[in-house]
């Protein structure tokens, strides 16, 4: 058995251990590998890093990404200080945290928006947690612009209907759903709460609306489909994978085989991340940290993401370009081998679409659906908001809302029910929403269901 006094001795870029649940592991070879970056890791060199590993990671992550001579074996829990989770925006000052804050059915009692869900959700989400959902390009004008264009469409009301009864429900991608709009993907729902997806797999499949999971979940696929569809009621299965297409081919593989055998309905392809966008708010913050450790390791700190050069590579050989964690060469071709793999297993999507000539090409290619999106703001500072490409469709494409070619939906500032309706009445088949589900799960199973219910109230 290792003692914590060894594991500390490797604490640099030339040799770079850590402890995860009273183990080490050497992950020096790694750090140019690791889709985080090799900051967080350095961050954690010759430590526990627990508390950060377990609410990103999904059970097993580190036998699939690990050789197995890098196991180094188990270490004396008595001879090392076991890691803390980040404190949360309310404790961050050093005071007791308002006692109230924790009082989960009180807290959610007063929420009476998402906008409400979101600032309950960051009193009590970590630091780290919060910026890596709230942070977006740049100068954060794709996010600005996301909420900005929806106020300015107005809606034309028309008056003497008879409204008193009528009918949300539709079919999106195949699947039956209750209302029209859907949970997007986003990743690591456990660093909001312990359960992470498994509370909006629970939360759609309690109130019948469709959850498309992120690829980089933190739970298992498998663990988040049974729990979806022990909750479903055996009536709605809107249950969808987001396929994120890695430099190996053999991960991505390996990925659609997992949405397969876990039967989601339907493969939704992201297109708008050849490399992750430069997140500032992100970096900044890994930057504090990394200057708070400056006396030890991170005199001889990378860059923030996998460096060009001697990093990480692609299948082909190549290095992969500055935050080049999903494939930088992926193009319209790799649809085929894509779609041998899933075999007809459901319908296929294209998330990210941002123009009305990539969205005529997406139907010539035969795709289902169009998911115009410009990933919540994240990836380009200047992309523009889905609904203008949306309108931008029906100027210069009229044709593919006109015929149907494809269901049609989009993200991106989605937070009343008048901008559901606004949409609908452009043409889009459904909207979906990210960030404000993500808030929701600090809250856990609860926070999810209401969340759901402000929205089906709203529209």
């Amino acid at each position: 058995m290792l003692s914590g006094a060894e594991v500390a001795q490797h604490k640099t870029r030339s040799s770079c251990w850590v402890i995860i649940n009273s183990k080490a592991y050497n992950v020096t070879e790694y750090l140019d590998r690791h889709p985080g970056g090799a900051t967080i890791l350095l961050q954690y060199a010759g430590q526990d890093a627990t508390a950060i590993y377990e609410p990103i990671h999904p059970k097993g992550t580190i036998e699939r990404f690990l050789e197995p001579d890098k196991h180094l074996g188990p270490v004396d829990p008595t001879t090392y200080t076991p890691s803390n989770p980040p404190k949360s925006e309310s404790d961050q000052d050093g005071e007791p945290q308002d006692p109230d804050l924790r009082n989960i059915p009180r807290l959610l009692s007063l929420c009476l928006s998402l906008h409400d869900i979101e600032r309950a959700a960051q009193k009590l989400l970590s630091r780290p947690a919060y910026i890596y959902y709230a942070s977006a390009a740049d100068a954060l004008g794709a996010l600005q612009n996301n909420a900005d264009d929806w106020r300015k469409i107005t809606l034309r009301p028309r008056v003497m209907r008879n409204v008193r009864r009528i009918d949300t429900s539709r079919t999106l991608l195949g699947c039956r759903v209750k209302h029209p709009f859907f949970i997007a993907p986003a990743a690591r729902a456990g660093l909001a709460h312990e359960d992470g997806e498994l509370c909006l797999a629970r939360g759609a499949a309690r109130m019948g609306v469709g959850y498309c999971v992120s690829s980089v979940a933190s739970f298992p696929h498998g663990d988040i489909s049974r729990a979806f569809y022990e909750n479903n009621g055996g009536k709605y299965d809107a249950l969808w994978f987001q396929l994120y297409v890695a430099n190996e081919r053999a991960v991505t593989l390996e990925r659609i085989a997992a949405a397969k055998e876990g039967g989601y309905k339907a493969l939704v392809i992201t297109v708008d991340s050849p490399v992750i966008g430069k997140r500032e708010d992100d970096e900044r913050y890994r930057a504090e940290v990394s200057a708070e450790s400056l006396a030890s390791s991170f005199s001889q700190e990378p860059p923030l993401s996998p460096p060009t050069g001697d990093g990480a590579r692609n299948d082909e050989g190549d290095p992969l370009p500055l935050r080049g964690v999903h494939s930088s060469t992926f193009n319209w071709d790799d649809l085929g081998w894509i779609r041998e793999a899933w075999q007809n297993s459901g319908p296929i999507a294209l998330k990210g679409i941002q123009t009305a000539e990539d969205a005529a090409l997406a139907v010539e290619y035969g795709v289902n659906a169009i998911y115009l999106s410009n990933h919540g703001g994240r990836q380009c500072d200047d992309a523009p908001s889905s609904i203008q490409t949306l309108l931008e469709i029906r100027r210069f494409y009229p044709w593919i809302i006109e015929d149907r070619k494809v269901e049609i939906y989009l993200d991106g500032g989605v937070r009343r029910g008048a901008d559901i309706v606004k949409a609908l009445c452009l043409g889009a088949t459904a909207v979906s929403l990210g960030r404000p589900f993500m808030y929701s799960v600090a809250m856990g199973n609860e926070g999810v269901v209401r969340a759901i219910q402000r929205k089906c109230r709203n529209v």
